[in-house]
């Protein structure tokens, strides 16, 4: 199984393959870029088909969180983790001990985090044997799915502002897909805005609630796509924009915290091309790194959700120079992202080359 010629290879620092003998931990960890700072991102628990569909994905969400914390000005790189295995039969105390250990092999240049089929108290198990855990309760945010969902609500505002001349969001229709730890908070926070709610969830006992709490309406999980709504708030997992469902969407805005919506990058442009606003993923699913960034002896939570409420400025900028440049938003975020990290690197560059010229010329 090649690396390099990985599909989602993109420079990547460091792919660890990690196995622990005893616990039966089978684990990928990749650090994509660390010219802003240590690589911070989750680690995701999920029963893969294959080591193949394991890799790629790790390789794309380190990507993801590079440009992600990027575009939101934090001071950390890229990384991720992923273990193979069903989170609700394969937890073991054990098993998580055995992937701090792996962690901590990297010597501070990954941080891990909880993801999607981890939780706050796996990483306390993980910060057994590695200091190198951020989302934690001590000290910390604990669980960052609030601080998502607050900036994920915020960035639908930015969208509907672009789009629909409002950012009210009063009777604005919205399709929520998924109603895990974020889908179902900013299903709160919409319908507290007066939004109408459409969901879906493989979870019946999910959508029962958000109708009961919202005064929801349900659909299948095929149906969610066709819904006839202003917009749709992908909140699963990725890649739900693709050939198959492009024809199928009615929303004019797309704009939710899965990682990874477009399944594509081409897929970005078909948005445009159909005159559906798309807010890109990394940065409106950014809430819980950006608040994770503030964690310290000094962690203030309402600077921090402050800070996340920032990404209403975030897309609007974005929005602002794609109207401008003709160019889809996926396209500009990720000129943005890469415009900091190179200013970064230029300037690292030019530091020591300086010293030098002034020591010589004294």
């Amino acid at each position: 199984m090649p690396v390099f010629g990985a599909k989602s290879f993109d420079n990547h620092e460091t792919v660890v393959f990690c196995h622990d003998r005893e616990s039966g931990l089978k684990a990928i960890i990749a650090v994509h870029d660390t010219t802003l700072g240590p690589a911070l991102g989750g680690c995701r628990m999920w029963p893969y088909a294959s080591e193949k569909e394991a890799l790629d994905d790790v390789l794309r969400l380190s990507r993801g969180m590079t440009y992600k914390s990027a575009i939101s000005g934090i001071n950390h790189g890229g990384g991720k983790s992923v273990v193979i295995g069903d989170s609700r039969t394969d937890k073991t105390d054990a098993l998580f001990e055995a992937l701090g250990r792996f962690v901590n092999d990297q010597s501070g240049q990954y941080i891990v985090a909880e993801d999607v089929g981890t939780s706050v108290p796996d990483m306390e198990i993980v910060r057994r044997t590695t200091r190198h855990v951020a989302g934690i309760a001590e000290g910390g945010v604990g669980d960052p799915s609030p601080a998502t969902a607050w900036g994920v609500f915020h960035g639908i505002r930015a969208a509907a502002r672009h789009k629909l001349g409002r950012d009210d969001l009063k009777d604005v229709k919205v399709a929520v897909q998924g109603l895990g730890h974020v889908g179902f908070i900013l299903c709160q926070h919409l319908a507290e805005a007066g939004a109408k709610l459409v969901v879906s969830d493989l979870n019946d006992d999910a959508v029962r609630s958000a109708q009961q709490k919202f005064g929801a309406t349900a659909c299948s999980a095929d149906a969610i796509y066709g819904q006839d709504v202003d917009v749709f708030a992908p909140c699963a997992l990725g890649a739900v924009v693709n050939d198959d469902t492009l024809a199928q969407i009615k929303a004019q805005v797309i704009a939710g915290s899965a990682n990874n919506q477009l399944a594509e990058d081409r897929h970005g442009q078909a948005l445009a091309d159909r005159g559906i606003l798309y807010a890109p993923d990394y940065v409106i699913n950014a809430g819980g790194i950006i608040a994770i960034s503030h964690e310290g002896a000094k962690y203030d939570k309402q600077e921090a959700f402050d800070h996340v409420a920032g990404i209403y400025e975030t897309l609007d900028r974005i929005f602002i120079r794609s109207a401008a440049d003709g160019q889809p938003p996926n396209e500009i975020a990720d000129r943005m992202a890469e415009e900091r990290i190179a200013k970064i690197r230029a300037d690292r560059a030019e530091g020591p080359t300086t010293t030098k010229r002034m020591a010589a010329s004294a």
